[in-house]
């Protein structure tokens, strides 16, 4: 039987991805950078998650990530969040950590959504994992501005 709480097993271990990153998001812009990054990403004790260590020293040095990934087993679903050593990943407004994405995977594919701000502008941003192999994976992040008519 399929337990939701090991679906990002597939992640733990280290990695070197290759990003592609609009330059400005949300702005109308065709302009991509390229830039590879580095994961390490480890288990949490009792199975409630992972953390992993994002470095990508060609694109921004010195700039540090880290994706903290905590599963609840009543709703079945994932809690997904992003902090960096720019901002710590917390509202500057209440000290909180930002809201995270949320969601789970159905057929191989994992989707995790969250209502956000862009710039003073309502928004929802979507994480999708998908091509799931013992060698790679496929992330991806999006935005919407119309509740998610459009990414």
């Amino acid at each position: 039987m399929h337990d939701p709480a090991r679906d990002f097993d597939f992640w733990i271990g280290d990695w070197q991805a290759d990003n592609r990153r609009l330059v400005r998001r949300l702005a109308g812009c065709d302009d991509w950078e390229t830039f590879t990054s580095i994961s390490r990403v480890r288990a949490l004790f009792g199975g409630i998650g992972n953390i992993d260590d994002w470095v990508a020293d060609d694109w921004r040095p010195g700039y540090v990530g880290m994706s903290l990934r905590v599963y609840c087993p009543s709703t079945r679903r994932w809690s997904i969040y992003w902090l960096e050593n720019q901002t710590g990943g917390l509202d500057a407004a209440t000290g909180h950590l930002n809201p995270p994405v949320v969601g789970g995977f159905e057929g191989g594919v994992g989707t995790f959504i969250s209502r956000e701000a862009w710039e003073g502008r309502p928004i929802l941003c979507r994480f999708v994992w998908s091509d799931i192999t013992p060698v790679s994976a496929r992330w991806e992040q999006s935005f919407s501005l119309d509740e998610g008519a459009t990414w």
